[in-house]
């Protein structure tokens, strides 16, 4: 597949992405693809479910596998807009996904090659091709841009508090 349609389905992530900033989630989108053809999508729903197991990478291997009736997504494409934490790097192992392409890195949960490559160590019985760094620029805004509203508001709302006791 070419740079051209990883920024295609890049694109539907960061889409997605947006969807749990909506709803003020940590703005990460996943997208998984089979043959060049879209299968499922999903966004992070940690706080909506306060369920620590619903990551975008998650859901999107869950629906996936119900829509191809099958766990074993080997033949299938990841994209997700930040690099997968060690749950969701476990769940793709398990999932048996051929491919991860991610956007932004993650400094203090990253284990596609930043903090550690779960995925590519060959101590575990299936190894996932990583492509790094797609849209980036913008996978990153997204995050920096929601991590900076959320000080800001916080920020805020201290403010008004002291406000209140004067």
């Amino acid at each position: 597949m070419n740079s051209c349609q990883h920024e295609k389905w890049m694109t539907l992530a960061l889409e997605e992405a947006e969807k749990a900033k909506a709803l003020g989630e940590v703005p990460i989108g996943a997208v998984i693809v089979k043959d060049g053809k879209y299968v499922a999508s999903a966004y992070n729903l940690r706080e909506t479910n306060q369920d620590p197991l619903a990551h975008a990478e998650c859901l999107a291997i869950k629906k996936a596998s119900e829509r191809l009736g099958s766990w074993r997504l080997t033949d299938c494409n990841l994209y997700v807009t930040l690099e997968p934490c060690p749950m969701c790097a476990g769940a793709i192992l398990q999932a048996r996904l051929s491919k991860v392409i991610y956007g932004a890195q993650d400094p203090k949960a990253g284990c596609a090659g930043t903090l550690m490559n779960l995925l590519q160590d060959g101590r575990f019985n299936h190894e996932t091709e990583v492509i790094r760094g797609v849209k980036e620029e913008a996978c990153g805004a997204i995050l920096s841009d929601f991590f900076k509203m959320i000080r800001e508001n916080r920020k805020k709302a201290k403010q008004a508090h002291l406000n209140q006791k004067e």
